[in-house]
């Protein structure tokens, strides 16, 4: 089975903590902090593979994790960092946000490798929180934690002409005719179930990529058989050129034909029925001579709404020419650039997270529980402590960094004291 979708989990690599140590030798008795860094997390990378046509590998793994960074080690020496965890793709994957459903990356155009989600940073060890008044900081930074995503992964066939109709309409018969793609054709309903790309060359125009998308049924649009599979790959094509069986082959009238598959492709959640489309009446060659053409039918409903139609035969190839350079010549009033979706979803952003270190400890010495970093320093310096709605933020600021769930780990009870810079505070819930 053709596998176009996939849900995986990607983590990128922890950043590794700052180290907290100082230099010990004989003739320096009062060494300062020589704490090294923590190694950077290794990245999430996408990129693309040509050999690759299916998504079918990452319905075997679902799970993909980036190396986490080392932590540093004593006389500055830094952690090595996570190794990079690199996913292929086949070309024109959009990787979207599993809960949201938005866009991260489109793996089109241009975008043939990217980072998707980065590695933590490492944390900077004591020796660079070293300061004229606090000559032995006892505390690093930790590294930043890994970002986690769920992801679903969606295969949108690139192509520039999509071939739309029911099954068994000649579809596959027509793109074997004009291009290098050999389909395979069977008399069964969803004979195709890969998207089947072939390239168009026309001697004196330019040549242009076709898709052969699977025989749709009424019901496609709502996820009946495999329509929501089938329809993704028609978003990106520029043109549609609605295959319809003219000789009414096995029962069912051409007419109401086009309108059922009209009517799929505009109740897909992309409205589909906006797109240039080009009707191509196949079968002629098997309707029998003095018999009502359905051609004619065919063009008096739809040409006046400016839809052209062709009849052709892609048996024969009888007509067929003609369709592929009324094709070619609606594709040169057309932008080259291939259909790429925009990003909507920023990992950097919706993950963002803030690193600045901070240690909570208690001193038995001073039967004290002591709070201090970089992080605590500046929001002291911002909070006026004495005012209702300085003192509230404080409260929050505690609460929501972890440092009273840090407090109540450590056994800290109702009365006893917390000292931050100083600062003093007695403790109560």
């Amino acid at each position: 089975m053709f596998a176009d979708r996939a849900r995986i989990y990607v983590r990128s690599g922890k950043g590794g903590d700052g180290h907290v140590s100082f230099r010990r030798e004989k003739f320096v008795p009062a060494g300062g902090p020589d704490g090294g860094d923590g190694g950077r997390g290794g990245d999430v990378i996408f990129a693309v593979d040509e050999g690759l046509n299916t998504l079918t590998d990452f319905r075997h793994v679902r799970k993909y994790r980036a190396g986490d960074g080392q932590e540093g080690d004593k006389r500055n020496c830094r952690g090595k960092d996570g190794e990079d965890i690199v996913l292929h793709v086949p070309e024109g994957t959009v990787i979207r946000e599993y809960n949201t459903g938005k866009v991260i990356a489109d793996m089109s155009g241009e975008n043939r490798r990217i980072i998707l989600l980065k590695g933590g940073r490492g944390g900077n060890g004591n020796q660079h929180y070293a300061t004229s008044t606090m000559q032995a900081p006892k505390y690093a930074q930790p590294g930043q934690p890994a970002r986690e995503l769920e992801l679903l992964l969606e295969l949108k066939v690139i192509a520039d002409v999509g071939l739309v109709g029911f099954p068994n309409v000649g579809k596959s018969t027509l793109l074997a005719r004009v291009s290098n793609a050999r389909p395979k054709i069977a008399n069964y309903h969803f004979t195709t179930l890969n998207p089947s790309l072939g390239v168009v060359d026309l001697t004196d125009s330019k040549g242009f990529v076709m898709a052969d998308i699977p025989g749709l049924i009424e019901g496609a649009s709502e996820g009946i058989g495999l329509g929501h599979e089938f329809l993704r790959h028609i978003e990106r094509t520029k043109v549609l050129i609605h295959v319809v069986d003219a000789a009414g082959s096995e029962g069912r009238d051409p007419l109401e034909d086009i309108r059922a598959i009209n009517q799929e492709l505009k109740n897909y959640q992309v409205d589909l029925s906006q797109k240039p489309q080009i009707i191509a009446a196949n079968k002629i060659d098997v309707i029998p001579e003095g018999e009502d053409s359905a051609v004619e039918r065919i063009r008096a409903e739809f040409e006046p709404l400016g839809v052209p139609v062709f009849p052709i035969s892609a048996v024969s190839g009888q007509g067929v020419k003609e369709l592929l350079y009324r094709v070619a010549a609606m594709l040169d009033e057309m932008d080259d650039q291939p259909v790429v979706f925009a990003q909507e979803y920023f990992p950097e952003t919706a993950l963002a997270f803030s690193d600045e270190p901070y240690t909570v400890h208690y001193d038995e010495a001073e039967n004290e529980y002591v709070v201090e970093g970089p992080r605590i320093e500046k929001m002291l310096g911002y909070t006026n402590l004495e005012s209702e709605k300085g003192f509230a933020f404080f409260q929050n600021f505690l609460k929501s960094t972890g440092i009273l769930e840090e407090l109540e780990a450590l056994g800290i009870q109702e009365g006893d004291t917390v000292r931050m810079y100083g600062l003093s505070f007695d403790y109560y819930k």
